[in-house]
């Protein structure tokens, strides 16, 4: 079982939907990056939100395969192709964040790309947990 810290030093300033570093003990699960691949192979979803929602269930299937939970997550990369876009829509991001994952924020990043491996793919997430 893991038991994770997570740590938000106030000089960093209070962080909204992550946290600044998480530490923990466990057997790490690496979780390879995840799009919005339906298990067919094809990206599924037009929107932004509709593949963050496929993607991170894909990342979350992939983590409970493994014996984890979502609270197991210590860190998160979300790699987005149109961050305007990603953006503009950051309060349906955050509820299906919740929806998926609850009040649980590891240590994140959002990285902009140029594109990802599938041309249709918007998003791609990628993960480590403590397990």
């Amino acid at each position: 079982m893991s038991e994770l810290e997570f740590i938000n030093p106030p000089e960093l300033g209070k962080p909204s939907g992550f946290s600044h570093a998480v530490s923990g003990t466990g057997r790490t699960v690496f979780l390879a990056g995840q799009t919005a691949l339906d298990p067919s192979g094809v990206i599924v979803g037009e929107t932004v939100v509709e593949q963050f929602r496929q993607a991170l269930g894909n990342l979350l299937t992939a983590l409970r395969a493994a014996g984890g939970t979502p609270e197991q997550l210590v860190s998160l990369t979300i790699y987005i192709v149109d961050m305007e876009d990603y953006k503009a829509h950051g309060r349906e991001i955050g509820a299906v964040w919740k929806d998926l994952i609850g009040r649980h924020y590891p240590a994140t990043a959002g990285i902009g790309v140029a594109r990802l491996w599938d041309v249709e793919a918007l998003v791609e997430v990628q993960g480590t947990a403590l397990v």
